[in-house]
């Protein structure tokens, strides 16, 4: 089964616009369906095409790239004839698959690119990327593009809810609530994604048999394993920091305000200590921060406090397997407790993730806000996230408050849009109920987070 992903449209884009000037570099973290997506549109857009699988360490491969790359016709002769494919000019793509694992591939991109004559994908997570570059020149014949675990509306299209997706939008542009019916399949949907997660496997195996949790955990809980795995081939220097993050993501989200206290890993410790434990998380795509942002009045980069920062898992799926162990979520019914609602334990947590992955997921960068109010002796406002528009002549705020339950209260909304209302656009707080107007908050029911 290969399931329909928006980056394929951006792949296209760069096949006409660029029409073999520049290579295109898929950067994700693994597990998302790269080399999935890059084939089938290899498959699909080409009349032939050869994909190197550089995980593989083929060394006859290899020795093609060392010996032959000032020779590019016996070059090219060699792998069509290697992988028994003939290879068409200005017809034909090469797929360099994990191409982290060999940097000598990269590097010829510059080379592959001047030539003409057939077009380039290269793949590869991308802390990888970055930890196996010191040694070459990084060619500035390549494109970058970001891909990430399925989106809400990817995951609907696997579903076949196209229309249901095209209600939701409609609704959301003319700030209608959706019928009843609808917005209780929309929930529906809404709360098996968030079970299930984005990465592509689980979702096929959801779907082909028959709705089976157990099967979707267990796929999880490989794809956690590879990721522990892979924070134990990194530097030793801050390998034992990078799995104490890891492993306390759950912890961490499940706090009240969910941010990281260093002190709290271990004792003595502070910010500065896990610097490069944040970058390795975030870099490799297996976590999203959020930095506060202590005076959006101005810009959210300008002032984010890298400090203070919330780490969530990139993937909701995962940290809800990550969260619980094995028995532990199948005799709770953990699964079934979240789909009827009867989940109150843990539930904000796996909310306020799956939000901050919509977000990402739509471009944004996470940013939370909170003051300390010196007469109350604690944080009179705490607002989840802010995003903005970006923009560098009209530059609006749009905080986003997440509530996992019906009932709750827009206190710290109201005295934030009071404290920023000039720079504010619109105010949103992202619940289960349907779509609803209050004292000029948009409150919009979860699935919809993706509109924004």
């Amino acid at each position: 089964m290969i399931l329909k992903r928006k980056i394929y449209s951006k792949l296209l884009n760069w096949k006409n616009e660029c029409k073999g000037t520049k290579a295109i570099m898929v950067e994700g973290a693994r597990r998302i369906g790269k080399s999935t997506i890059v084939e089938e549109f290899a498959r699909q857009e080409y009349r032939s095409y050869i994909i190197i699988d550089f995980a593989k360490k083929d060394k006859i491969v290899e020795e093609y790239f060392n010996q032959y790359l000032n020779n590019l016709d016996d070059f090219f002769m060699l792998l069509g004839t290697y992988y028994g494919v003939n290879l068409v000019a200005r017809n034909s793509v090469l797929i360099f698959d994990e191409v982290q694992m060999f940097p000598q591939a990269r590097a010829a991109i510059k080379y592959l690119v001047a030539d003409g004559r057939y077009d380039y994908i290269e793949t590869g997570s991308l802390i990888s990327i970055r930890e196996n570059v010191k040694d070459i020149v990084i060619p500035s014949e390549e494109r970058s593009i970001t891909m990430y675990p399925l989106d809400f509306e990817e995951f609907a299209w696997a579903f076949g809810e196209k229309q249901l997706i095209n209600y939701i939008k409609s609704c959301f542009e003319k700030r209608e609530p959706l019928e009843r019916g609808m917005h209780n399949k929309a929930m529906m949907l809404f709360k098996q994604y968030m079970l299930v997660g984005g990465m592509p496997k689980p979702v096929i195996l959801y779907i082909e048999n028959e709705k089976n949790f157990s099967l979707v955990d267990s796929e999880k809980r490989d794809i956690l394993k590879l990721y522990r795995n892979e924070i134990m081939k990194i530097k030793a220097q801050y390998r034992s920091k990078v799995l104490a993050i890891f492993d306390q993501i759950p912890g961490l989200l499940s706090q009240h305000e969910k941010r990281v206290v260093f002190k709290d890993i271990q004792e003595g410790s502070y910010a500065d200590q896990y610097s490069d434990t944040f970058f390795w998380l975030s870099d490799s795509m297996i976590s999203n921060e959020c930095f506060l942002c202590n005076d959006p009045n101005v810009g959210l980069s300008i002032n984010e406090e890298r400090t203070y920062v919330k780490c969530y898992l990139g993937d909701t799926g995962l940290l809800l397997s990550h969260a619980f162990d094995e028995n532990e979520l199948l005799e709770s019914e953990v699964y079934s407790q979240i789909l009827n609602d009867r989940l109150s334990v843990n539930e904000g947590m796996l909310y306020e993730n799956v939000i901050a992955q919509m977000l990402v997921a739509n471009g944004h960068k996470l940013y939370f806000y909170t003051h300390y109010s010196t007469q109350k002796h604690r944080n009179d406002i705490e607002i989840d996230f802010i995003i903005s528009n970006n923009s560098k002549l009209k530059y609006q705020l749009y905080p986003i408050e997440v509530k996992s339950g019906k009932k709750y209260t827009t206190t710290s909304l109201n005295r934030f849009m009071e404290k920023y209302k000039s720079r504010i656009g619109e105010s949103y707080i992202i619940h289960p109920r349907n779509l609803d107007m209050k004292n000029n908050i948009v409150c919009i029911p979860a699935y919809m987070t993706f509109c924004l």
